[in-house]
């Protein structure tokens, strides 16, 4: 067999020497800011666009793919790429999107033990104030209470 003989690359979706780059270019204007008592300026449009690109593919992998809340994972992870963005140090590493990937991954985990805790919480006060007290069961939708009350019961067991 013989090989291809135009073989491309494959494109991602962030280009790491252009999101290093830009990342000097707002460290450089940070800086520049700070020298002159000014506020610290915005991270332009670009550098979220990676962040939004990243946190969007992230979600795309197999564990956090099926979440309901996953648009809030998103957000999160966004959140904390321009909340550590000054963390980032050129010249200790090259790589921006493995950092930033690494904070938006850390993030969604915390999102979704926070969403556990709230589960929890909502579980132990349906338990607590009882089931007839919360659901109301009208008509034929009985054996959809006695579903919902099964499971709550069953991950109280756990």
């Amino acid at each position: 067999m013989a090989a291809r003989a135009s073989t491309k690359k494959k494109q991602h979706y962030v280009d790491n020497k252009k999101f290093l780059e830009a990342i000097i270019k707002y460290k450089e204007k940070v800086d520049i800011a700070k020298l002159k008592g000014l506020p610290k300026p915005r991270v332009n449009n670009y550098i979220g666009s990676c962040f939004l690109k990243i946190a969007t593919h992230l979600s795309y992998r197999p564990n956090f793919i099926n979440y309901m809340y996953k648009d809030d994972m998103v957000c999160d992870g966004i959140e904390n790429c321009i909340q550590y963005i000054d963390n980032f140090d050129p010249t200790k590493s090259r790589n921006p999107f493995a950092y930033f990937t690494q904070i938006v991954y850390y993030a969604f985990l915390r999102r979704i033990a926070k969403e556990k805790r709230q589960m929890d919480i909502k579980e132990k006060i349906i338990e607590k104030s009882g089931y007839d007290h919360v659901f109301s069961v009208d008509g034929d939708a009985s054996t959809d209470y006695n579903q919902i009350k099964n499971r709550v019961e069953m991950n109280q067991k756990r």
